[in-house]
């Protein structure tokens, strides 16, 4: 009995009195025909309107509902009926009930039937009744009058049932049983001979033990049919004895069609208003091809669609190229996911991306990670993959052996099914193997309108269905032998088909031809899978008969054998069907031999002009079709055997126009989705699933972008391809949330949110604050902060059940500014004065919210937000302002709103009054007028009474300082009151704290005891830093903007009921200087200030920005809240700006205001109720800086928590969308969803920042990334460690010794080019100091020491006619001497200082320099080599073109010819290495045995947008033309790389050259230039973020041809140098980067690290911090991707002139004071910390156990460091502590001269005095003996 349709109110007083008397009749009916009726009280899912009066109905239980509906059965059918049953399918009823735990739902369920079978028995009959509860042990049966049972029989083994019901009367002994049903399994033999398990089966329920009372035979005579069971040959003989005249029995597309045929239009076309059943699956879909692009990406192989799209066979010559990205788009179309609220999700999985050559040993492991990426995705959104093996993408590698039509593809295809089943299959429980393999065969080999292309409709179409169906049987089977028992999951295919009706109905012809039609359609497939293993015999006879007409046949369609028949048949679990239109069939006019479809099948196709039209021609809009084929699929193939999923329906609109607003797509779903409840509802077709097509536009095949398909659009135009939800969206998502179309809203008794929890207490009473506050504690704490430790990022998650939200309101988002009886606003009335907003913009229609409400809960659902803040328009509630004028229409608008977040468990967080006045109330003095507190009152009474049921979070204001100082002080905002600055604001605040108490207390009063939620106000103040933190002023005055700001609300409300004290003190003083007879700032009576006080619950606060205050005595008149404070404000430049002047991002400020808060206030519950960015543009998609700022801001918000102990319960964004942006109009953006003010639709598109805030609230915060976490290990045995200096940069002796002048020595005598006018021409004076660099050097215990010979030095004038010798004993020293050491050189030939001689010449323009190099290379190899064994040709080729020559930042300093010059430059760098290389490879190598390589300098590169291919192409491009310029011809193939190649090509010819401005190598020189390495040296030390940047034809220059720009993360930590940030990650990427480009070179890093600016001292934290974690990302690269590095080495041994930046950056392990003529070298901390990791050689586990390394050093080996040099104090400023005095070191040396000359006069005196007391001592003393 149909509960729901009964008693739909729930209630036995009103029932639907129609359907009671229907059933009556039905019964009598049954009784008339003398069968018995046995009613089953309630059947599968419970009715929505029990589900809610019994979970939040006070008096009625469940029990008492069902007892009340069953009692009604019994008194209204009672006297027709013998047998109840109270429950059946009992899984799905628990699953419908309100409870997560199963023992509770049966529980509740058996006190519902027992109490309906004891009300039976004493009221209505000693009849029987039962309830089909499957008992438990133990459970009493006193409450059945029988057992009702659903149980499985297998027919290979018969004595199972037997079993079975005997076991049974162990349940309730003598108990008679009903079998419920029988479900059948194994049962193949029945149609051989079908009375063996029926006699087996009727024997089981027979035998006397079983007490078996009554079978319901349906399942069996279901299983008959489908299976087509042949009658044995007894009842065969007696058909054709007695029935041999009988008609034969209809077709089941005969018997369709009579069903259908005699319909009306009326009776077709009615509309049925109903829902699916529970657990309806609802879905949309993709295809690979269609969406995924990256079509090259990752080693992903060629498909058939890639061939043909670039062979210009689709629209417009369009490819899949990228089509819509979604290969780097996951997180973004998991978004739209969610917001569809779809369950199911059909996407394919893209052949070659698995296995590029279609083949298992070309597996890629990139394609593997993105699709588990994907799946793990869907699931962690509750959504559920179907996943389909072959979207027709067959891999072109396997086509070229024949695709298809090669049977070896079948076992190909098993092998790539096998491996998708067990990568995926522990996951995807809902499998496809094949999509539409129609269209496949028809299309792809038949028309040859699909790759690959084939013209064959006769042969190679139906050859390659038989593959296919083959090889779809044999994945089934290896699913069903292989992982269905572990991985429980279903095997299905999706066919497609359209409806066919004959077209002349009265025609038995067309019936026939139509009948044809679907067979070979459908049944092509479908008859060999879900009926006999074989083709349609109509098709075979068709196809047979037409062959016999021909004189050669027209078409072979192959056979099965007997085997493969049994193979084939009953191979899904599913039945998947598309379905898009139907047809008019009728027989063919023109009955010829050729080989096309409709000749071989005899028909026509037709369709009837009234069908409606769509962008496609073969797509007509017949809804009515769908209910006709479900009905047929059923008929014909599934019976109730098999469910049928609708897998495809959809219809596609045109490129162009409104794409948004799709009503045609709107209607068209409409339909054929009520076609598919009617085929559900009426004609009990089990259709489990429906998916619309699609969810996003794509690539549609030949047809390109051309048909947009898509329930979101896309952008194909925009590198972003950014979604957009298209009406359609919206329409869907509402159809699934309501099941389907019922008859009325579902559970128009809306949710209540469940608050268990009591009401909070109420906050303490604080005193009054300090003058300044005690809050003060946090500038003196955080304030000294270094930028390392403000700026470190911190990784961790919020508790469980911290609130995530966004925010919005109404004036910004509704607009419907007069609609439906709004009365107008303060805001309505101000933006509709010309000059007010910019560009004279208005909310009347703002993002159109209070139409859009489905587009909002889309967004929101999305979002995957635990809470949604929002306003009440006062003016929309209440038109005047007073509750005499309430507004239906606006109280709707919030309650639908409300019910749709509660259904989503979305918290609603409520503002009253978020600055709409209405215009009326401000007519009477808005605010200035105390009247206004009762009004307010009035309106917040009525919200709470008429939402507080669902709303359990309140705010009264939003930002009231904003209300009181720009409202009705600065007059900027309206109601614009401007003329009383130094007094309203105050008098308004005054009021408004009144309201806002008034308020809380009617809350606390009336409602908060029943709907115990908590109420507050949205405060807002930026942060403020001190000017000077050493100025007491200063600070005072930061404390006392943040009181006049924060504090004028806060401090009464979460105080003492009172303003501050330090607004009281200011204004009361500055009024008494003003001679005035009182303060200008109101007082409080004692009992409004009890009244006030505590009158929050939370404490709430906007937050955006932060600013710098130092004291200011300002002017006293004229007055104004403003001067009142005395203070000046300004901003660091260089913090981040936004749209919005003065509101920079400065995250570090959110977490000192958390702290200021705890302190001030005792660390209330605190809720960020806004905290966002504005960026001025209209479209922002791409939205990075945004993603910065919350990515920071939410950061330091988790430092407060996490590690300040701020009680942080909240945090919402601000904004939901863009929006009305109050006196900026639209002109800034703060929304994480765009709208497009411009489209009448506003439709909303997500921006990056809407998917990156999803990510944070899913993860809870920001948990450390897996990559991330720290790995403990060693690097490999004789792993080199080294530190590394250049001569220029430390030798300094620019002059000595008949030294040379190098091209860095003319650069930084050249006045402006190096930072401060310095130079080297002393620099470290290492060239003097040769035994203090090895002492640091054996301190370090390095195993090798990298350092650069001096070219000028050796040979001044850069050739060889004049050898310095002085120049090579100094290198000869420094290597002897590293070798009595222990230490092993590593020497760099050429590190930029070229002689300034052969730059006069041309430098490395010149190609005469290939040969000088090589000159002055082989002198170091005849001199040094039989001592140095591992060489560096160059260091950094890329600086040397690109910085020396492109940019002229660095010597030569030219950059005339950017365009050409660094290429040229490269070029013979190349060559002059190739050259070095050969060299000594052929005649040093043999008997000196040494390496040799050069080292080359890249940082890292990420896509600046990593959802978007063109930013990924440009990360690419820009690690290929740093990096890549010199490796590839070296490490690769001896040329450049294509990239380089192609783009520079391009351009050049663009700009009219004939040639490229890229050099080119001869093949000879390629072939010398390939493999001139040993090794891969390598400097690197930081990454970029990379985008796409188009630079104009005209512009010549490398960055040009690179086309790329290039930005950093602000959570990046920085260094001294701009460009470096400290990026640990990019360094392990670009190390397994190389590994992959270059085949696994042996690596050494021979620079790496991080600089300083300015006076730091000696600890140096950051530097220590570098080093752990790029050492730690080396020693992952080595551990876990295994990359072949051999070395590493630090940059630098000490500071040094670092180029053109000159001394003011610091890379050094050791401080070196320049100002100090003697240089002396102090260790910093971070030497100390190398050292020992060198010691450990690597990071070993500390859970082992001590490590040897890790022990104190004997005595005399510890390294020098910061505390173990008690004279150096503040080493970088010069100053050592002597006799307790800071002295420079020069003063202290003077000291300890003077010091040592006194102890030594003090020393001479003593032996004088020693001596002369000795001579005395002598004189007056007698030898001992002597008398």
């Amino acid at each position: 009995m149909p509960w729901m349709h009964i008693l739909p109110e729930g209630n036995a007083k009103n029932p639907e009195e129609a359907t009671v008397q229907c059933y009556r009749q039905f019964l009598k009916s049954l009784t008339a025909a003398n069968l018995k009726p046995v009613i089953i009280l309630h059947h599968k899912h419970l009715p929505g309107v029990v589900i809610t009066q019994s979970t939040f109905g006070k008096h009625r239980t469940f029990a008492d509902l069902f007892v009340e509906y069953a009692e009604f059965n019994f008194r209204s059918f009672g006297d027709m009926v013998d047998m109840w049953l109270t429950f059946s399918d009992l899984p799905e009823i628990t699953e419908s009930l309100p409870y997560d735990d199963p023992q509770t739902c049966l529980q509740i369920l058996a006190a519902a039937h027992e109490k309906a079978y004891k009300i039976y028995h004493e009221k209505y009959s000693s009849k029987e009744c039962s309830g089909a509860m499957a008992p438990r042990t133990g459970q009493r049966m006193d409450s059945v009058d029988f057992l009702s049972f659903s149980l499985q029989y297998n027919c290979r083994n018969d004595v199972d049932l037997k079993r079975k019901l005997n076991k049974l009367q162990t349940i309730k002994e003598n108990t008679n049983i009903l079998l419920f049903g029988l479900k059948l399994r194994e049962c193949n033999s029945m149609k051989e001979n079908p009375f063996i398990p029926v006699a087996s089966i009727f024997q089981a329920i027979n035998q006397d033990k079983a007490l078996a009372m009554g079978y319901d035979v349906n399942e069996f005579l279901n299983y008959s049919s489908v299976h087509k069971i042949r009658p044995h040959v007894a009842i065969q003989k007696r058909l054709q004895e007695g029935q041999a005249a009988a008609v034969a029995p209809l077709s089941s597309y005969q018997t369709v069609w009579e069903i259908f045929a005699n319909q009306s239009e009326l009776e077709r076309d009615t509309f049925l208003h109903d829902v699916f059943p529970s657990g309806f699956l609802w879905g949309t879909s993709t295809g690979s091809f269609k969406v995924e692009g990256g079509w090259a990406e990752d080693g992903k192989g060629e498909s058939i669609w890639d061939w043909f799209g670039h062979q210009g066979h689709v629209h417009m010559n369009q490819t899949a190229n990228v089509a819509c990205d979604s290969y780097h788009k996951t997180d973004y179309d998991v978004y739209l996911l969610r917001g569809l609220q779809s369950k199911l999700y059909k996407f394919s999985i893209s052949w070659p991306r698995i296995f590029p050559t279609g083949i298992r040993n070309s597996f890629s492991l990139q394609g593997v990670n993105y699709y588990n990426k994907l799946i793990n995705s869907l699931l962690d959104s509750n959504i559920e993959p179907m996943v389909t093996l072959f979207h027709w993408d067959l891999p072109q590698a396997l086509q070229d052996l024949g695709g298809w039509q090669n049977e070896s593809i079948i076992d190909t295809f098993a092998d790539y099914a096998d491996f998708c089943f067990a990568t995926f299959g522990d996951r995807v429980k809902f499998w496809v193997t094949f999509h539409e393999p129609w269209v496949i065969s028809y299309a792809g080999y038949g028309t040859g309108q699909h790759p690959p292309g084939i013209t064959d409709p006769g042969v190679a179409s139906y050859k390659v269905a038989h593959s296919i169906i083959k090889a779809h049987a044999k994945a089934w089977h290896l699913y069903d032998d292989r992982y269905r028992s572990q991985q429980h999951g279903k095997v299905g295919i999706v066919l497609n088909s359209d409806w066919a009706e004959p077209k002349t109905p009265t025609s038995s012809e067309d019936v026939k031809a139509a009948e044809r039609y679907m067979h070979f359609m459908l049944g092509w497939f479908a008859h060999p899978i879900f009926v006999n293993g074989d083709y349609p015999d109509i098709l075979k006879s068709q196809i047979q008969q037409k062959n016999q007409q021909c004189s050669i046949p027209v078409a072979i369609l192959p056979s099965f054998s007997e085997e493969e028949k049994s193979i084939v048949q009953g191979t899904a679990d599913f039945f998947g069907l598309s379905h898009y239109t139907s047809r008019l069939i009728s027989t063919a006019a023109n009955d010829t031999c050729l080989p096309d479809y409709e000749n071989i099948v005899n028909f026509s196709q037709h369709v009837d002009p009234s069908w409606p039209q769509t962008a496609s021609s073969w797509i007509r809009v017949v809804p009515w079709g769908l209910r006709r084929l479900l009905k047929f699929v059923s008929q014909e193939y599934t019976g109730t055997r098999i469910p049928i999923y609708i897998a495809g329906n959809g219809v596609p609109t045109e490129d162009g126009g409104d794409v948004i607003n799709d009503t045609k797509r709107m209607d068209y779903f409409r339909l054929y989705i009520n076609e598919a409840l009617k085929a559900v509802r009426l004609d009990a077709v089990d259709v489990q699933t429906y998916i619309a097509r699609s969810l996003i536009d794509g690539f549609e095949g030949p047809m390109g972008y051309s048909q947009l398909f898509g329930l979101h659009h896309v952008n194909f135009e925009d590198g972003n391809r950014q979604r957009t939800p298209k009406e359609s969206a919206y329409f869907f998502s509402s159809v699934t949330e309501k099941n389907g179309f019922p008859k009325e809203v579902m559970d128009r008794s809306f949710q209540s949110l469940r608050c268990d929890s009591p009401p909070p207490p109420r906050l303490l009473s604080l005193p009054a604050s300090d003058v300044p506050s005690k809050a003060k504690v946090v500038w003196e704490k955080f304030s000294p902060q270094i930028k390392f430790e403000r700026d470190m990022y911190f990784y961790g998650t919020f508790p469980d059940d911290f609130t995530w939200g966004v925010s919005s309101s109404a004036y910004q988002i509704e607009g419907g500014w007069d609609e439906d009886g709004k009365g107008p606003s303060i805001w309505d009335n101000f933006t509709h004065i010309p000059g007010n907003i910019k560009n004279n913009e208005t909310g009347d229609i703002a993002c159109d919210s209070y139409n859009k409400l489905a587009a909002d809960l889309y967004m929101l659902t999305a979002l995957r937000v635990k809470s949604y803040r929002f306003s009440l328009s006062w003016p929309r509630i209440f038109p005047s302002g007073r509750n005499d004028s309430i507004n239906s229409h606006g109280v709707d608008y919030y309650n639908r709103l409300i019910n749709g977040l509660t259904a989503r468990n979305i918290t609603p967080l409520v503002t009253l009054h978020h600055w709409d006045l209405p215009q009326a109330l401000q007519d009477i003095g808005g605010w200035e007028n105390d009247l206004l507190i009762e009004l307010f009152d009035s309106f917040a009474d009525f919200c709470f009474q008429t939402f507080g049921d669902r709303v359990k979070f309140w705010m009264t204001f939003n930002e009231p300082f904003v209300i009181a100082w720009a409202g009705y002080g600065l007059g900027e905002l309206p109601p614009n009151v401007k003329d009383n600055p130094g007094y309203s604001p105050y008098k308004i605040t005054h009021t408004l704290l009144k309201a806002h108490a008034r308020v809380y207390h009617t809350y606390d009063r009336k409602y908060r005891v029943s709907q115990k939620g908590v109420i507050s106000l949205s405060l807002s103040t930026e942060w403020v830093e001190p000017k000077t933190l050493d100025d007491p002023r200063d600070v005072e005055a930061a404390d006392r903007y943040l009181q006049f700001n924060l504090g004028w609300f806060a401090h009464p409300i979460f105080k003492n009921g009172d303003y501050p004290e330090a607004m009281k003190w200011t204004v009361g003083n500055r009024s008494e200087l003003q001679n005035l007879p009182s303060s200008r700032l109101p007082a409080f009576t004692a009992e409004e200030r009890e009244y006030i006080r505590g009158t929050a619950d939370v404490f709430c606060f906007n937050t955006y920005t932060s600013k710098i205050i130092k004291h200011k005595t300002t002017r006293l008149e004229p007055f104004s809240y403003k001067d009142d404070q005395e203070r000046l404000e300004e901003v660091d430049s260089s913090w981040p700006t936004s749209a919005i002047t003065g509101m920079r991002a400065v995250a570090w400020g959110l977490r000192r205001l958390l702290n200021w808060i705890k302190e001030e206030y005792g660390n209330p519950p605190i809720y960020i109720t806004e905290n966002g960015v504005g960026i001025q543009t209209k479209s922002d998609v791409d939205d990075t800086n945004r993603i910065f700022y919350y990515k920071t801001y939410i950061d330091e918000a988790l430092k407060a928590y996490k590690l300040d102990g701020v009680n942080l319960r909240g945090y919402v964004a601000w904004s939901l969308m863009d929006n009305f942006e109050w006196l900026h109009g639209y002109s800034v953006r703060f929304g994480l969803h765009q709208v497009d003010f411009e489209n009448p639709n506003r439709p909303r598109t997500p921006k990056r920042s809407a998917v990156y805030y999803a990510e944070v609230i899913r993860n809870n915060g920001i948990p450390l990334p897996k990559e991330d976490e720290f790995l403990y290990g060693e690097f490999p045995k004789n792993f080199s460690w080294s530190v590394a200096t250049a001569a220029y940069q430390i030798e300094g002796a620019w002059r000595a010794d008949g030294k040379g002048l190098s091209i860095w020595d003319q650069f930084a005598h050249t006045p402006l080019k190096i930072s401060n006018d310095e130079n080297a021409d002393v620099a470290c004076d290492s060239y003097h100091k040769l035994e203090k660099d090895l002492a640091c050097l054996k301190a370090l215990q390095v195993s090798h020491y990298r350092f650069s010979i001096s070219w000028p030095r050796v040979l001044p004038d850069g050739t060889t006619k004049h050898v310095n010798e002085a120049g090579l004993n100094y290198y000869e020293r420094l290597i002897n001497a590293l070798l009595a050491s222990n230490i092993k050189p590593q020497v760099t030939i050429y590190h930029w200082d070229l002689p300034q001689a052969l730059q006069n010449v041309g430098g490395w323009e010149n190609e005469t320099i290939v040969q000088r190099f090589k000159e002055y290379a082989e002198l170091l190899f005849q001199r040094l080599g039989d001592k140095v064994k591992f060489w560096l040709t160059l260091n950094e080729p890329y600086i040397i073109a690109n910085l020396g020559y492109g940019y002229g930042t660095s010597a030569p300093g030219i950059f005339s010819r950017p365009g050409k010059a660094p290429y040229i430059v490269g070029h013979n760098l190349i060559k002059a290495h190739a050259e070095v290389w050969h060299l000594y490879n052929e005649t040093y190598r043999p008997k000196q045995g040494g390496l040799i390589s050069i080292t080359i300098n890249s940082d890292w590169a990420e896509p600046r947008n990593p959802d978007k291919q063109e930013d990924v192409d440009a990360a690419r491009r820009y690690v290929q033309f740093y990096g890549g310029w010199f490796a590839h011809p070296i490490f690769k193939n001896g040329d450049y790389n294509e990239v380089m190649k192609t783009r520079i090509r391009e351009r050049s010819l663009a700009q009219g050259l004939s040639e490229s401005r890229l050099p080119e190598f001869t093949e000879s020189e390629k072939q010398r230039i390939k493999g001139t390495f040993d090794f891969f040296g390598f400097n690197h030390y930081t990454t970029i973020l990379a985008y796409n940047l188009n630079y104009t034809s005209a512009i010549s220059s490398y960055d040009a041809d690179r086309g790329v720009a290039s930005v950093t993360d602000r959570s990046w930590l920085g260094s001294g140098s701009f460009w470096l940030k400290v990026t640990p990650f990019g360094f392990r990427k670009i190390l397994r980067w190389i590994k992959e480009e270059y085949d696994n070179p042996p690596i050494y890093v021979t620079e790496n690290g991080i600089s300083e600016r300015g006076d730091l001292g000696l600890n140096d934290t950051w530097r220590i911090h570098y080093y752990k974690s790029y050492i730690n990302e080396a020693l992952k690269a080595v551990l876990l991707d295994g990359v072949d590095l051999r070395g590493y080495t630090a940059w630098s041994l000490m500071d040094n002139l670092e180029w053109a930046t000159g001394f003011a950056e610091k890379f050094g392990l050791h401080y070196i004071n320049f100002t100090d003529p003697n240089l002396p070298r102090i260790p910093r901390e971070s030497s100390k910390y190398y050292s020992s990791v060198i010691q450990c050689n690597g990071f070993p586990d500390p859970a082992n156990g001590p490590h040897l390394c890790l022990q104190p050093q004997p005595e005399g080996t510890t390294t020098p460091t910061a505390s173990t040099m008690g004279s150096v104090h503040n080493a970088s400023s010069g100053k050592v502590q002597f006799l307790g005095l800071g002295l420079t070191s020069l003063n202290a040396e003077i000291g300890l001269y003077v010091l040592f000359a006194f102890a030594l006069i003090g020393v001479l005196g003593l032996a004088l005095f020693s001596y002369k007391y000795g001579k005395l001592s002598k004189r007056v003393s007698k030898p001992s003996g002597q008398s």
